[in-house]
């Protein structure tokens, strides 16, 4: 892999970007499943809105695997990019934008589970599939493919407590307040906290997903003064190890994503003792295979599409042996592993590095 292409790639989503905005587009008449072109022909029109995570490699990594399914697949004509940091008000508007260049179909990363249902009732009404991705939607006329993300945080969560022998506090460093994937994945560590009586948490703050905040804000607890013995973090994890390092202050067991730097961490710092838990960012690309699938006739039997994580951890044979083959030193740290998505994604991985669109 060249690392150009993956610079170039960060670069081309790392603000709100319009990609292929140019190319010719179907009305809304003819947007939605009623859609048709020439056989095996490129005929529609996706837009994607993410609403938040600038700058975060999981997001850059979701949007440049939907990109290149979109490519893949030989079905779509142009990609619609709107990526930046705005409220659940600013993603509505977004959507809207969306509607209005006439996309046959609209990829969301949703800031909110409720706050859109209008905009996506305009979309649908038109014709537009709407899929959400990474976490759930309640408009009954949306289909939601994202990680289990109440599993996710339940399978880190319950690996953490028992490493740390069912006892001791821990920092609880989350995501982004209010978005329905943090809230899932409050519910799974709550749920395993409950099974842990002599777990306490010593410390709650939101990240943002942001690395650069959640580096601030653990200095701001080691400065403090509190004491922990773990730390559950939701994708910043590469991070904060850096930092305790940096801090001279002793590792304590830590559960991270599937990124590509905490990886590397966990097979080659013997001092280190963690957990990383899948979530792929691929899912960005299986939610442009599943609206192609939608928009081909093709519904699935269920409006909710799952992707069952899985935990690796550095303690035990199955868990080193999981995170050698997954590791992947080319990549840059804060990219997540789950490059693809079993029987969704079909591209390969330079196109995913390269981060190209149809016509690009």
């Amino acid at each position: 892999m060249k690392r150009m292409g993956l610079a170039r790639g960060l670069v081309a989503v790392a603000a709100m970007a319009v990609v292929g905005a140019c190319s010719s587009t179907a009305s809304p008449s003819t947007g939605g499943a009623g859609a048709s072109g020439a056989a095996g022909g490129a005929k529609y029109t996706i837009g994607f809105a993410n609403g938040a995570g600038t700058g975060n490699g999981w997001r850059e990594a979701s949007i440049c695997s939907a990109k290149a399914q979109a490519a893949a697949s030989g079905e779509v004509k142009s990609v619609t990019v709107i990526h930046h940091n705005v409220d659940a008000a600013g993603q509505l508007a977004d959507i809207r934008d969306l509607i209005a260049k006439n996309v046959n179909a609209i990829i969301v990363n949703p800031q909110d589970p409720k706050a859109l249902n209008d905009g996506i009732k305009e979309a649908t009404d038109k014709g537009i599939v709407v899929v959400s991705i990474d976490a759930s939607v309640t408009a009954p006329t949306a289909y939601n493919m994202s990680n289990d993300q109440q599993q996710y945080a339940y399978l880190g969560a319950s690996w953490l407590f028992k490493a740390m022998n069912g006892k001791g506090a821990v920092v609880y460093m989350r995501g982004v307040a209010g978005h329905p994937a943090d809230t899932d994945r409050d519910a799974g560590f709550k749920k395993a906290l409950g099974e842990n009586p002599g777990i306490t948490v010593a410390k709650e703050v939101a990240t943002k997903w942001d690395p650069a905040t959640a580096t601030s804000q653990i200095n701001d607890i080691l400065a403090s003064g509190t004491k922990f013995d773990g730390i559950w973090t939701s994708g910043v994890d590469s991070s904060i190890v850096d930092a305790l390092k940096t801090a001279n202050h002793a590792q304590v067991p830590i559960v991270g994503a599937d990124n590509a730097g905490f990886v590397n961490q966990l097979l080659n710092m013997s001092d280190l003792k963690g957990a990383a838990v899948t979530n792929p960012a691929a899912i960005g690309g299986a939610g442009v295979a599943l609206a192609l699938q939608i928009l081909d006739g093709k519904k699935p039997a269920s409006t909710t599409v799952h992707v069952t994580p899985e935990e690796w951890d550095n303690s035990t044979d199955a868990g080193k042996a999981s995170l050698k083959a997954a590791a992947d030193p080319s990549l840059q740290k804060e990219w997540p592993l789950g490059l693809t998505v079993k029987d969704w994604t079909t591209y390969a991985k330079p196109a995913l590095i390269a981060c190209k669109g149809p016509g690009e």
